[in-house]
């Protein structure tokens, strides 16, 4: 009996983490795997990039977990520089692109596997595409900024950095700025940074940013992008005036990369991403699954589909993937949409809602902020940490917390992710059983106070 061919279309986490689990559990005699990546490297964290930019992380081969050559030793044909660039679903068929050749093929699949990932939002406005203007998903895009980078520090005069978006890779990619010793800007369209954030909590950001020397401005929607006689970024303009550039860093975000498989007719949800069930099998086709960045996600607290690029999520959803197409069981039953991020020594984190999340899917809800320090107040290092926690009105359930604090303060906010999944209330966390001593908390956790706080709030709205 002939083995059964699995296509994998992208090299990256969920593409080689569906690969590698399936040939853990079949081998090549019963399932043939054929991966192909469009760019030079596989298995990478995207995540790292901007500690390698920042020199946190000394070489660009310490974010890549597993080289093609170690996933060729698994019997898994990886055809690197090779681009999928059409889905024959009716036909089982994908065409490849060499990019090396030229040359382009079909191949057929008995089962596929799509992990095409996320693409930088960039806008179409005048000079996005000048030099000196990068965005950093890939590792390939990593490299393009240092070597800009490094080209104006042989230079002379002024080194100006500006970052285009205050989420979580514009402000670390402003650290990063920073830490190369240049005058960095970060323009942000929205209230405050960090607009995964409530703007209360994003105000805590922007001062931080102001602490550091970073000059961040909110309400500034880039226009046009200005070029020198040489091509090259000069100026970024905005709704809110002009800010000179030597290297601009794109920061707006990503969206998912499912050209591909909206033009073979694959369902894809409102965020744009793939349509997947619990076992990540594309909705409506037995042998087709997909995962990573290019699909949406369950939100268990909101109980609607969004889409959320992150590493963690790709890597699940390959062992997913990976243990039903060779044989086994998995499932993937949804996120609480927790993210953690720093600049500086400053930490941030949330989980769950925020206030306008919970409006948009009908809820209504109370909240309550503290301030406490990460560690006893007593113990040398001790610094501030603000919670912010929301409940459901009258049920108490707990819907989101944020957190802004410096070292030590933003992976608490893995307690409440915990709670977030198993539905707990504010009630019953304030009962929880949290690690103490002096270097690491206060006695009442601030996670603890935010939620005894909450307890109050939700009580005296039903009163």
């Amino acid at each position: 009996m002939a083995a059964e061919r699995l296509v994998v279309i992208g090299g990256d986490a969920a593409g080689m983490s569906a690969a590698s689990q399936a040939r853990r559990l079949k081998g090549p005699d019963a399932l043939e795997i054929v991966a192909f990546e469009r760019g030079h490297f596989t298995s990478y964290s995207a995540c790292g990039i901007p500690y390698w930019v920042g020199g946190d992380v000394g070489e660009r081969d310490d974010l890549i977990a597993r080289t093609p050559g170690e996933h060729r030793e698994r019997d898994i044909d990886l055809r690197m520089r090779t681009e999928v660039t059409e889905l024959d679903v009716a036909g089982q068929r994908v065409r490849a692109l060499d990019r090396e050749s030229g040359q382009t093929y079909w191949t057929g699949f008995d089962k596929l596997v799509i992990a095409t990932g996320a693409r930088p939002v960039r806008p179409a406005l005048p000079g996005m595409d000048a030099a000196g203007v990068h965005g950093v998903q890939t590792l390939d895009d990593g490299q393009a900024l240092l070597d800009s980078l490094d080209a104006l520090r042989s230079g002379e005069g002024p080194r100006r950095a500006v970052v285009v978006g205050a989420g979580y890779i514009g402000v670390e990619m402003a650290e990063a700025m920073l830490k190369r010793g240049f005058e960095v800007t970060v323009l942000n369209r929205g209230e405050q940074p960090m607009a995964t954030l409530d703007a209360d909590m994003g105000r805590l950001v922007h001062e931080a940013l102001d602490g550091l020397g970073v000059t961040t401005v909110n309400g500034a929607a880039v226009t046009e992008i200005l070029t020198g006689p040489d091509g090259r970024v000069t100026e970024v303009v905005t709704e809110a005036g002009a800010y000179p550039a030597d290297v601009v860093v794109l920061g707006i975000g990503v969206e998912p990369e499912t050209g591909l498989a909206r033009a073979a007719g694959l369902p894809v949800g409102p965020h744009g991403g793939l349509l997947t069930d619990l076992a990540m099998r594309v909705v409506g086709h037995e042998n087709i699954w997909a995962g990573g960045d290019c699909v949406e996600v369950l939100d268990l607290v909101a109980g609607r589909t969004r889409h959320i690029a992150l590493g963690t999520h790709a890597n699940k959803h390959g062992q997913v993937i990976g243990s039903n197409v060779g044989g086994g069981y998995g499932t993937f039953p949804g996120v609480v949409g927790t993210a953690v991020s720093k600049v500086c020594d400053l930490e941030i984190a949330r989980t769950g809602l925020r206030e306008k999340d919970a409006r948009a899917v009908g809820l209504r809800y109370v909240t309550a902020t503290v301030e406490s320090t990460q560690r006893a107040g007593y113990y040398p290092g001790a610094k501030p940490m603000t919670v912010k926690m929301i409940a459901e009105l009258r049920t108490g359930r707990l819907l989101g917390v944020q957190i802004v604090g410096r070292e030590g303060s933003a992976k608490r906010v893995d307690v409440a992710a915990v709670a977030l999944t198993a539905g707990m209330t504010v009630e019953q966390m304030t009962a929880l059983d949290l690690g103490y001593a002096p270097p690491f908390s206060p006695v009442w956790d601030p996670v603890l106070v935010a939620a005894r706080k909450t307890v109050a709030a939700v009580r005296g709205a039903g009163s």
